[in-house]
């Protein structure tokens, strides 16, 4: 962290036992001024800004230790131009390797976290945040996740489980990662109109594999399309989906008149009847 925002680290003082428990002291007092009583956040984000607006109305209601006269804040505004610059949250995470389960999961902390399919067989590593469960394979992201605090749960994606659907549609009612799955309107919609066919699932299971090549928002808009024709195959969705990939047509280049051809060619046919006369 002193490398990151180019502070330089003070160790205690040989010989001065006691500045560590002065340090945890300081600790100790901050932490009963504002966390006591012990209170409850929705997220870290909450608790942020709960603690910014305390931390800034006691330094503006405080005199500071050197300068009596004047208030914590009103130092801090006046130092403010001398302090280091802000650089950026400290990318701080805990790093542990794992082994990816057949059921696409790593286990961490006494939970599991699925990650993409295609990461099977293979070490990845585990990116434990405070907020936040990062799993990378050679370098690349696999699956990202709310950190869990509980004990034995499973934390599903079942947009890693997509692949394997093309294997065994019947998954997609089910499975376990797809129980309460919300799809967005358009493609929840197309769902419920395919479950009355008979290869219904094995249609959704084309749809939602195309959302890996042309991302959701392609596949939303192919199905509202689609419905909005009152009709819901996945053939339909997917040609909609490939229509909408063609390349536009290529603009027309203005020729300017320094080029401009002074005969023109002409199409007309009948020249090459001429020319064989001729021979």
């Amino acid at each position: 962290m002193c490398s990151h925002y180019l502070v330089q680290p003070v160790a205690c003082t040989p010989a001065s036992g006691w500045e560590k428990g002065q340090v945890e002291n300081q600790v100790g007092l901050v932490r009963e001024r504002f966390f006591t009583p012990r209170l409850r956040f929705k997220n870290y984000e909450e608790l942020d800004a709960w603690l910014l607006d305390k931390c800034v109305a006691y330094a503006r209601a405080h005199r500071h230790v050197d300068q009596p006269e004047r208030t914590i804040w009103e130092m801090f505004e006046a130092e403010r131009g001398k302090l280091v610059e802000y650089r950026g949250p400290f990318d701080g995470f805990h790093t542990v390797p794992a082994s990816v389960s057949k059921t696409c999961t790593v286990r961490f902390d006494n939970n599991k976290y699925s990650v993409l399919s295609t990461a099977v067989g293979r070490p990845v590593e585990i990116h434990a945040y405070a907020d936040r469960i990062v799993i990378r394979q050679d370098g690349v992201v696999v699956a990202e996740h709310a950190r869990c605090f509980g004990r034995g749960e499973t934390i599903y994606d079942p947009w890693h489980y997509v692949p394997v659907l093309a294997r065994k549609p019947g998954a997609l009612c089910n499975g376990a990662p797809f129980q309460g799955w919300v799809l967005p309107s358009a493609m929840e919609r197309v769902r419920r109109r395919l479950k009355a066919a008979d290869d219904g699932d094995r249609q959704m299971v084309a749809i939602l594999a195309a959302v890996l090549g042309d991302g959701v928002e392609a596949v939303e808009a192919a199905c509202q399309e689609a419905l909005d024709q009152n009709v819901c195959p996945s053939a339909i969705i997917l040609n909609i989906l490939a229509r909408r990939r063609e390349p536009a047509p290529a603009v027309t280049i203005l020729t300017p008149d320094a080029l401009r051809l002074q005969h023109e060619p002409q199409a007309d046919c009948a020249r090459y009847d001429s020319l064989r006369r001729a021979s």
